[in-house]
């Protein structure tokens, strides 16, 4: 898989805090893996507003969910390992 084709999405809201923590942090990592970082506003779409609530910040890649709340480094570093 080309690096330069990975997408994480980063589902979250605008003014919140952890989000915009979470997109800081993930940042560097994306930068040197050359990922692309999707943010989505679960406030814009009913439905994802309903399966979030207010577990946001959420990072995902696909349907596999690697985070939330806080960004864990170590476990984007081991989920970008195990799909190389």
């Amino acid at each position: 898989m080309s690096w330069g084709l990975l997408k994480l999405t980063l589902y979250g809201r605008r003014c919140c805090h952890l989000c915009d923590e979470m997109a800081a942090a993930l940042g560097p990592i994306a930068s040197a893996h050359g990922l692309r970082v999707e943010f989505v506003d679960v406030d814009a779409d009913p439905a994802l507003e309903e399966r979030y609530g207010e577990r946001v910040p959420v990072l995902v890649h696909g349907e596999t969910e690697i985070c939330h709340y806080f960004l864990d480094a170590e476990r984007v570093r081991a989920h970008l390992a195990e799909i190389r």
